[in-house]
């Protein structure tokens, strides 16, 4: 008789410990997804900003100078020309910014050029800038799954500084 108690005790504990330990694995591998798809956008604004910043006359005013297009293709294709599949599902030339900046000895901050002779426009000599920032301003939503249940997207916004190398 007392066997009989504890296969029944051991069965409600099953019962109540199982949905727990399996809601503790999806979230994992859902946080591991999260985590997954933001290292690759990452690594995609690296590249981009690495391709843009190596380039030689760069109008960095002008988002459809050839140098920008194709830095974004890389970014979202992983080819300057754009004729692979989207590295991430959902990613977009559009929702990809490239802006210069410059640092300022006088009052030692970092901010954006400025699209004048004086700033970044190099079709007006403007100076090379020091910076290229690469980054998803609106963010990448991406939605966990968890058991069917909605849940609101979690805007990813990675973002990338590199020194400017080209001319």
């Amino acid at each position: 008789m007392r066997r009989r108690r504890q296969n029944g005790a051991v069965m409600l504990e099953t019962v109540i410990f199982v949905p727990v330990l399996l809601s503790l694995l999806i979230g994992m591998i859902e946080l591991a997804r999260v985590v997954y798809t933001y290292v690759a956008l990452e690594k995609a604004m690296y590249a981009m900003a690495r391709y843009a910043g190596t380039q030689q006359g760069v109008n960095f005013c002008d988002d459809s100078d050839p140098s920008i297009v194709a830095a974004k293709n890389l970014a979202v294709t992983g080819t300057l020309d754009a004729t692979a599949d989207p590295v991430v599902a959902g990613l977009s030339a559009d929702m990809i910014q490239v802006r210069a900046e410059r640092y300022d000895p006088s009052n030692q901050t970092l901010g954006a050029c400025d699209c004048s002779a004086n700033g970044c426009d190099a079709s007006q000599g403007g100076l090379s800038p020091d910076f290229i920032v690469a980054d998803l301003p609106n963010g990448y939503p991406i939605r966990p799954l968890f058991f069917g249940l909605t849940v609101d997207p979690i805007l990813l916004r990675p973002h990338v500084r590199l020194p400017y190398g080209g001319t």
